[in-house]
C-alpha cells in the first residue's frame, strides 16, 4: 500500500511539473503553427531562433548585469528580429509554390544559427537568470516550484495576448485572411508580404518568450537544447494538428506531462524515445491531430 501511495504521489508530481514546463512547448508549437497557418510552410529555424533570442538576452545579463526582466525583454526583441531576418532570407524571395526550397533554406538557417551560437559560446552551457527559483509552494504532499509557476504564468499571458492580437486587431484579421485565401486577401488590399513579415515578428516574439522561459526553468542555455526543442516543437505541432493553435496548446501540455512521467518511470535515457513513439501513435490513429479537421477539396 505504501508503494502505491508513493508512486501515485510521484507520478502526480511529475504531471504537475510536466504541465507547467509543457507551457513552453505550447509556445514553440504555436510559433510553428502561426507560420504554417500563414504560409503553409514549415519554418525549421523557429526553435533555434527562439533560443538564439535567449542568448541575446543573456548578453545583457553577462555584460551589464541586467535584471532578469530586462534579459527576458531583450530575448523577445532579439528573437523577433531574427524571425524577420529569417523570413526575408528563407521565404520572402523564394517562389510560393516551391515548398521544398523554402524548407531546405530554413534547415540551412537552423544549422547556421546553431553554429553561430556554438562558436560564440565555445559550445559551453551558460547560466541563465530565473525568477522565484528559491520559492517552493507546498500543497499537501506536492511541491510546486516557483520558477516553473512563473514560467507557466508568463506562457499563459503570452497565449492570451496572441489570442487578442489574432481576433481583436487589424493585423490579426489580415493574418487570418492571408492564411485562408491569399489571393482574395490581395484583392482586398492586404499586403501579403508585409503581413507575413509581421507574422514572423509576432511568432519570433512568442519564441523569445519560450526560449527565455526554457532557460529560466532549466537554469542554463546550451547549444545542445536546439535539436531537442526543435523536434518537440514539431511533435507538438503535428499532435495538435497543423494550423491549430488550440491543438498546439493542448499538445504542449500533453507532451510536457508525458515526458515527465516517462522520465520518472523509465529514466532520462529512454524519455525522448517514448515521446517519439507518441508521435507515431498519433500519425497512425489520428494523423490530422487533436483538433485539426481533415482537409477536403470543394
Amino acid at each position: 500500500m505504501d508503494d502505491i501511495v508513493f508512486y501515485t504521489v510521484e507520478i502526480t508530481q511529475s504531471i504537475i511539473d510536466g504541465v507547467l514546463f509543457g507551457s513552453t512547448y505550447s509556445l514553440i508549437g504555436i510559433g510553428f503553427t502561426l507560420i504554417f497557418g500563414a504560409m503553409h510552410k514549415l519554418n525549421m529555424t523557429y526553435a533555434a531562433a527562439s533560443l538564439a533570442g535567449a542568448y541575446i538576452g543573456l548578453v545583457f545579463f553577462t555584460l551589464f548585469d541586467a535584471p532578469a526582466m530586462l534579459v527576458f525583454l531583450a530575448a523577445i526583441v532579439g528573437s523577433a528580429g531574427i524571425g524577420l531576418i529569417v523570413y526575408y532570407i528563407c521565404f520572402r524571395y523564394i517562389p510560393v509554390e516551391n515548398h521544398l526550397a523554402a524548407l531546405m533554406a530554413s534547415v540551412g538557417a537552423l544549422f547556421f544559427i546553431d553554429e553561430i551560437v556554438i562558436h560564440a559560446t565555445n559550445a559551453s552551457p551558460l547560466t541563465f537568470p530565473a525568477l522565484f527559483d528559491d520559492v517552493m509552494l507546498e500543497l499537501g504532499p506536492f511541491g510546486i516550484r516557483g520558477d516553473l509557476l512563473f514560467v507557466f504564468a508568463v506562457s499563459l499571458i503570452s497565449m492570451a495576448a496572441l489570442w487578442y492580437l489574432l481576433y481583436r486587431t487589424r493585423l490579426g484579421l489580415a493574418t487570418r485572411a492571408v492564411s485562408q485565401q491569399g489571393i482574395a486577401a490581395q484583392l482586398c488590399g492586404i499586403d501579403v508580404h508585409r503581413t507575413n513579415g509581421a507574422t514572423f515578428v509576432v511568432a519570433g516574439m512568442l519564441g523569445g518568450v519560450a526560449g527565455s522561459m526554457i532557460g529560466a526553468s532549466v537554469g542554463i542555455l546550451s547549444p545542445l537544447l536546439t535539436l531537442p526543442i526543435t523536434i518537440k516543437g514539431l511533435i507538438v505541432t503535428v499532435i495538435g494538428g497543423l494550423g491549430s493553435i488550440p491543438g498546439a496548446i493542448v499538445a504542449g501540455f500533453l507532451v510536457g506531462a508525458l515526458e515527465n512521467i516517462f522520465l520518472f518511470v523509465r529514466g532520462v535515457n529512454e524519455r525522448d524515445m517514448y515521446i517519439m513513439l507518441l508521435l507515431f501513435v498519433f500519425l497512425v490513429f489520428r494523423p490530422h491531430g487533436i483538433f485539426s479537421r481533415r482537409a477536403e477539396r470543394d
